[in-house]
């Protein structure tokens, strides 16, 4: 077998199984990733709640907890203990780091984010989270697609003078498909920072025969995990951590620590990917006596716990403006509980972002809980997670919308929400980002985005039959990106029709009002 056949097989076959040292798994991406000039030092954290994250039991909508109640009675928060933010949604009560950071401006909560038709397997969920495909199979994943088509040759030649560091680190004992290339993957694994090489070699001599191309692969790549873990050994050694908040039982705040030294000790990383495991909760999701006590409190309460530490240290060593992150799982649960004190496989669920360079806190409507149970009902999709990931391309790298287009299937909207934007330009931004309406269809409220140049703008709401229902603007506004909210809750179901009249063109889009 040619040995880059041999290369492109064990890509396909190891999807999201990149090498392991000593059980800690870590997948993270150097400034090699091909992204604006303005955007290398940039640092994006993933962290993945595997299992299918309660997001009721997190984000609680407390302007519908009457109904929240009759649907889930047996699992449900106190009201008096919610931690209030905004006097519609508020957090589980242990999530008091989360609770500081929302108050600071450091957290922002993306209601019901998901995918159409959501599939409630774990294992496909996951793979259409990791690939960023729901139609194609998943062999590759969306950030490997984009270093795949920046790196065709890898591994081959990797690391190299110009560029020594690894294409990415994985935290967490959850082994991730997002690092996968259509070769092999580009994720890079590690325990602990400090004992991250002198993989043995042994001896090796090639014979010529197929068997020795395919060790002879196997060599150079314990050559390279050796490469690599002596810059991050390097990284650790000269970085620092400040905070006094890290918890040394907390697993993943430890995981935390040991990203924040990398980062200050020089390590060209742009994304680590941290896993947390446990968040399928069926059985005993709270403590039958007090439920804000249980198995999902205990595992709200290391996340929050270990972000905020985390970002307390970012702070203190002068670096939060260079990282932002996100939460997210497989799935949500179902709005109902069962008998067991837990709750079934869901839709969608709340992605919760973090950092000094949020544009938001609250992006969307809050869940509407019915006074009906309905079997098998969950939260609606308002948000699809794949505009997520291609507006953080956009907006905290800098990748060309047309790069990012050609790494999912379906046609991207993208969402404003980071303030420390890299300017692609305006012109680039008017292509693709035209006009976005979300969530649609919608109950009440639906928010348009639109880009426009410094100029006059008219936005009007009509029926489909031509008549003008309400403006919603006529102004002069700035140059830009811009979200507008349009009320629909006084109006009947049906579909209605959003104008934009500006100098620079005219937009149309249909809204449905259910």
């Amino acid at each position: 077998m040619e040995r880059r056949k041999f290369i492109k097989n064990l890509g396909v076959a190891s999807i999201g199984v990149p090498l392991v040292l000593h059980g800690f798994q870590a997948q993270a991406m150097t400034s090699m990733l091909n992204v604006s000039p303005q955007a290398e030092d940039r640092v994006l954290i993933l962290v993945r709640l595997n299992g299918g994250n309660d997001g009721l039991n997190t984000v609680i909508p407390t302007s519908n907890y009457a109904n929240l109640n009759i649907q889930r009675p047996n699992i449900i928060v106190p009201e008096s203990s919610i931690l209030d933010l905004n006097g519609e949604i508020g957090l589980h009560p242990v999530l008091t780091g989360m609770q500081e950071m929302f108050q600071e401006g450091n957290l922002g909560i993306v209601h019901s984010v998901g995918y159409p038709e959501q599939n409630r397997s774990h294992f496909r969920s996951k793979d259409i989270w990791s690939s960023g495909l729901i139609e194609a199979p998943a062999t590759s994943g969306w950030l490997g697609r984009k270093l795949q088509s920046d790196y065709s040759t890898y591994p081959v030649d990797f690391p190299s003078e110009d560029e020594p560091h690894p294409f990415a680190i994985n935290m967490g004992r959850g082994v991730s498909q997002t690092c996968q290339g259509t070769k092999a993957n580009f994720s890079h694994t590690v325990e602990d920072p400090t004992e991250v090489f002198d993989l043995s070699q042994g001896d090796f001599v090639h014979d010529g025969s197929c068997n020795s191309n395919q060790l002879e692969y196997i060599n150079e790549l314990i050559n390279q995990t050796n490469l690599y873990g002596a810059e991050i050994n390097k990284a650790d050694a000269a970085g620092n951590t400040l905070s006094q908040k890290y918890d040394e039982n907390n697993e993943l705040a430890v995981q935390f620590r040991n990203v924040a030294k990398l980062i200050s000790g020089g390590l060209q990383t742009n994304i680590y990917i941290l896993n947390v495991n446990g968040f399928d909760t069926h059985g005993s999701q709270v403590d039958e006596l007090d439920a804000t006590a249980g198995e999902h409190a205990d595992l709200l309460k290391a996340v929050s716990d270990g972000i905020s530490a985390f970002q307390d240290d970012l702070k203190l060593l002068n670096l939060e403006e260079r990282v932002i992150g996100m939460t997210f799982s497989e799935f949500g649960r179902q709005i109902a509980s069962n008998a067991s004190y837990g709750t079934d496989h869901g839709d969608a669920a709340p992605l919760m972002m973090f950092g000094a360079c949020l544009d938001f806190t609250i992006y969307g409507n809050t869940p509407d809980i019915s006074n009906t149970i309905i079997k098998q009902d969950a939260v609606p999709l308002q948000v699809d997670f794949r505009d997520v990931y291609a507006s953080v391309l956009k907006d905290w790298f800098g990748v060309p919308t047309s790069e990012i287009q050609a790494l999912f299937e379906q046609s991207i909207n993208y969402h404003s929400l980071i303030s420390c934007k890299v300017d692609l330009g305006l012109e680039e931004e008017l292509e693709f980002v035209a006009l976005n309406i979300f969530p649609n269809p919608t109950y009440d409220k639906t928010t348009i985005q639109f880009v426009c140049q410094s100029e006059w703008v008219k936005i009007t709401l009509f029926d489909v039959m031509g008549g003008e229902v309400k403006t919603v603007v006529d102004t002069t506004l700035r140059k830009g990106s811009h979200d507008i909210v349009i009320d629909l809750s006084e109006l009947n179901s049906g579909f209605y029709l959003v104008s934009i009249q500006k100098e620079s063109g005219s937009l149309t889009s249909k809204v449905q009002k259910k």
